[in-house]
């Protein structure tokens, strides 16, 4: 059984008007998933909704508990993308569980997101990696401690 936590991020954003006011909702990785034909072996945990900007030492402290306390050695993480890499460096003492963590660009909410591609390219990730701690995104994988966002290019890339 893939156990799958949700922190919120931009691949839940919801936004409300041109200027960009936004919150963060339900997350809508049951109806990405589904959407790729994944209906079951999975359970699903929604342990924080804040952007990755507003995350602080204490919930990645959170996020640590909830992986470590968990049965299931494969763990899918989704995230904010701005602070993905310093979660995934915090869960990188783990040992005997394959965690990825996967984020979008843009809101699954939006047409064209990555988010559908990112999830189950994830899923994909999890089943096939031996244990430590990775970033899914955009059809490459790189180990904690390996890797940054570039902001400028809005992409991740080795460190």
């Amino acid at each position: 059984m893939i156990q799958i936590f949700t922190t919120g991020g931009t691949i839940d954003k919801v936004y409300f008007d041109a200027n960009s006011e936004f919150e963060i909702g339900e997350s809508l990785v049951p109806e990405l998933l589904a959407e790729s034909n994944i209906h079951k072996g999975y359970s699903l945990r929604g342990l924080l909704r804040k952007d990755s900007l507003e995350m602080d030492d204490a919930d990645r402290a959170l996020v640590l508990d909830a992986v470590t306390a968990s049965d299931s050695n494969r763990i899918l993480i989704t995230h904010g993308t701005d602070t993905m890499a310093e979660t995934a460096q915090v869960l990188s003492p783990l040992s005997g569980k394959t965690i990825v963590l996967t984020g979008a660009m843009q809101p699954a909410r939006m047409r064209r997101s990555d988010a559908v591609f990112n999830i189950g390219f994830a899923w994909a990730a999890l089943q096939l990696l031996p244990s430590g701690v990775y970033i899914a995104m955009n059809g490459e994988v790189f180990e904690a401690g390996a890797v940054r966002k570039n902001l400028k290019a809005q992409r991740f890339e080795r460190a």
